[in-house]
């Protein structure tokens, strides 16, 4: 079992109920009825990977009593075209990332469909419109009947991770939706298995061939998120304790250790990207994020890891794109030197500081100045297509202010 003390403050109904089942239930059917927790065999909680069950009682309770700062994200995620029952999805039988000179790049039909998927599940679960779950259900198993490989430039990576995790987290939210046909959602998990994770796997193994050092961390993070929510979703322990294992040990630039490389004294924790430019440096952050939140979903604290250092890097971040001054000592790998930090994109707004804030500075009462801060600017937190047209307004599934405010 992994939950441990520190979730009752957050997650005190869904604990009780699980705590009553793990000592001698059978394992739940995947698509009986929508119960607070499925419980598995093997220990894991459902949904369990960015929401719980008390996460969307508290989302649902806010939303109908008309309360802010919940309502004006909710008109955010009903406003998007992402959300909405005229979407279609447009699945391929294989996505191309990256110019190969071979292929043209299709990828955007996967992370929007991934952006649809999830606001369309996040909208049936406060809402309780089953329509809502029907349109999710039919974009995802109409990727699971068709996608049958991931290609093009390295970059391809960059698809298997990010799109891998935001697919399986829209699957998590509805899986225990009545009306989702079990062998269709063992199709999906089958997807998940056979095409995302073996590239996760590969990636973090044998890095494309390349020096251990050389691809920046938002590749290793992507593979791990994607990695992680994979286990949970298709209940395999196996796979997600090899991304837990990599986010403490892991030899490459996704391992904590070196993505927030640098310690001060003050604090602070220069993230890796810092010298390269801020919108991947913020990519690192919201990826940290989305890990060391399905993590602590089941029972895994990666948030307080290391004294907190996910915080440090974040503080960092924050501070810097806030227009302040940050120490930097400068960064060197096999392949680049950067003497300085970049400006590059400051200023970089993603919605990825709810869930941040809400868990350290709500949730576990630690000081957080800059996180609070940012955590301000961008609320509401808006979703995909809300930041751009391109892969970088795709990268994170947002909504954090609706779906992270804990008060």
């Amino acid at each position: 079992m992994r939950f441990n003390r520190r979730h009752i403050p957050l997650c005190l109904t869904v604990l009780f109920c699980t705590a009553t089942c793990f000592s001698g239930c059978a394992a739940a059917p995947s698509h009986t009825k929508n119960t607070a927790h499925e419980t598995h065999a093997q220990g894991f909680a459902h949904p369990g990977l960015l929401h719980t069950d008390s996460d969307f009682d508290r989302m649902r309770t806010a939303v109908s009593g008309q309360r802010q700062p919940w309502l004006q994200d909710w008109q955010l995620l009903t406003a998007n075209r992402h959300a909405s029952l005229d979407w279609h999805p447009r699945a391929t039988p294989i996505v191309y990332r990256g110019v190969d000179r071979v292929h043209p790049q299709n990828y955007p039909v996967l992370f929007n469909d991934a952006a649809a998927a999830y606001a369309l599940a996040l909208r049936w679960k406060i809402s309780g419109d089953d329509a809502y779950a029907d349109k999710a259900v039919a974009t995802l198993n109409a990727w699971s009947h068709t996608l049958t490989a991931i290609d093009g430039s390295s970059d391809r990576f960059l698809a298997s991770g990010i799109y891998g995790y935001e697919l399986a987290n829209a699957a998590e939210i509805l899986r225990t939706y009545r009306h989702w046909n079990a062998d269709e959602f063992h199709r999906f998990q089958s997807m998940m298995l056979n095409v995302f994770y073996p590239m996760n796997h590969d990636f973090l193994v044998r890095h494309n061939g390349a020096k251990i050092d050389h691809y920046w961390a938002n590749w290793d993070l992507a593979n791990m998120a994607s990695m992680l929510a994979i286990g949970v979703l298709t209940d395999r322990h196996d796979i997600y304790d090899e991304a837990v294992e990599y986010f403490k040990h892991g030899q490459g630039n996704g391992a904590i250790e070196h993505v927030v490389w640098k310690l001060y004294p003050n604090g602070l924790g220069q993230v890796q990207e810092s010298g390269r430019d801020q919108g991947h440096t913020m990519l690192d952050i919201a990826l940290l994020g989305a890990i060391c939140q399905m993590a602590w979903n089941q029972g895994d604290d990666l948030f307080g890891y290391d004294d907190n250092r996910v915080l440090r890097g974040a503080e960092y971040a924050a501070q810097y794109n806030l227009g302040e001054d940050v120490p930097y000592t400068p960064y060197k790998n096999s392949d680049v030197t950067q003497p300085v930090i970049s400006s590059d994109g400051r200023g970089d707004m993603r919605p990825i500081w709810a869930l941040l804030y809400n868990h350290y500075v709500v949730l576990k009462g630690l000081k957080a100045p800059h996180v609070t801060a940012y955590a301000q600017k961008a609320a509401p937190e808006g979703g995909g297509g809300d930041y751009g047209p391109n892969s970088g307004g795709f990268d994170q599934l947002g909504y954090g202010t609706l779906t992270y405010t804990l008060r």
